[in-house]
């Protein structure tokens, strides 16, 4: 009975931790604008954004095995998007929300199509290539991009009857947007569609052979992968309150991808922390250096990939690992000490007769004199 009960003793216990872990996050996100000065809510707010254009990516590189370069794009269709209805047409901050959504989605759909036949490094390079050819046909664009100079648009104005600063008002609108996209993608990933992804990932052939339609899931990869960086960089307009050419370069897509290896591949907190890192590291560095923050930024990702090789997720993991082995190592001795200490002791083994004592096999009865 006991060993029935101890595998489901043990799964309450990790929901149970799993569910006081998220509401323990959840009252210092909600409790951090009140708490810090303007700017830093602002990097608060930077960091939710990122991590959802990280989750998009996680899985697409994360979850689906495919490799991208050009995830910065992406970024750079949904800010646009979301600038050009903000200055032309006058809409609404979360209008703007669903139509870049949905317009990446359809641009990942697209692209996805031709990049079936790609793989490896082919695969990455074609997505550089889009990366790198975006802002330069953002320039020629002038009549709706506004060209080299970009767009400037409103920033979202609290109501009234919030009682809300600026900056605490879209920290919590990111706040929402950045919960309903990693739930998503929690979702997804528990799915038939994520299961079919890590089966493609881990062994096209076999995957192949059980009916997974390689075809379709690798290009709903891209397609899901675009709709979160979309959703992202459309967030990031309304933060920032301009865009430019020059702000989504391919260096972002780097960026991006870097945060995603040292956060953490195929993780669910990977995200949070890669964009944590791709947030508050080139401060660091610019601290550091402000000669060459970008090789104190390089150096940084070294130190930080030979310590975690398998990124900040997984390190906190085999911490968590290493602590349970060790209770697992002390917790049998407790219980010899206090079986020893609860049960009587065995009585006393007579002794066997020594060597010098024994009698030799054959030799004659001994005397009372002897």
């Amino acid at each position: 009975m006991s060993t029935i009960a101890a595998p489901l003793f043990t799964d309450r216990a990790r929901r149970l931790r799993a569910a006081l872990t998220a509401l323990l996050v959840a009252a210092v996100a909600v409790c951090a604008p009140f708490y810090f000065a303007p700017f830093q809510v602002f990097q608060l707010t930077m960091v939710l954004l990122y991590a959802v254009a990280l989750a998009g990516l996680n899985l697409l590189v994360g979850f689906g095995g495919q490799i991208s370069l050009g995830h910065g794009a992406f970024f750079a269709a949904g800010a646009y998007t979301a600038a050009v209805m903000l200055d032309r047409y006058d809409t609404g901050h979360l209008a703007t929300l669903p139509v870049a959504a949905a317009g990446c989605f359809l641009l990942g759909l697209g692209f996805g199509v031709p990049a079936l036949r790609l793989r490896g490094l082919y695969l990455a390079l074609v997505t550089l290539a889009f990366a790198v050819f975006l802002p330069p046909l953002l320039k020629r664009l002038e009549p709706v991009t506004g060209g080299s100079m970009g767009l400037t648009v409103d920033k979202m104005q609290p109501p009234v009857w919030s009682g809300l600063a600026e900056d605490q008002w879209t920290y919590f609108v990111v706040l929402a947007v950045t919960a309903v996209a990693l739930l998503l993608a929690r979702n997804l990933l528990r799915s038939r569609v994520g299961r079919a992804l890590l089966a493609v990932r881990d062994n096209e052939s076999a995957a192949e052979v059980m009916g997974v339609r390689l075809s379709l899931h690798k290009t709903l990869a891209f397609a899901w992968s675009a709709l979160f960086a979309g959703v992202s960089g459309c967030v990031y307009t309304w933060v920032i309150g301009f865009v430019s050419p020059d702000s989504f370069s391919f260096v972002l897509s780097i960026t991006l991808l870097a945060g995603l290896v040292v956060g953490g591949l195929a993780s669910l907190y990977g995200p949070l922390l890669g964009a944590a890192f791709v947030m508050y590291v080139p401060s660091v560095a610019q601290d550091i250096s402000e000669a060459a923050p970008g090789v104190v930024f390089g150096l940084l990702i070294i130190a930080v990939m030979f310590v975690a090789p398998t990124g900040l997720a997984g390190l906190a993991g085999r911490v968590r690992g290493t602590v349970a082995r060790r209770l697992t190592r002390t917790t049998p001795a407790a219980d010899d000490d206090r079986t020893s200490d609860s049960e009587p002791s065995p009585p006393p083994t007579p002794a066997d007769p020594s060597p010098a004592d024994a009698e030799p096999v054959g030799a004659p009865p001994r005397t009372e004199k002897e």
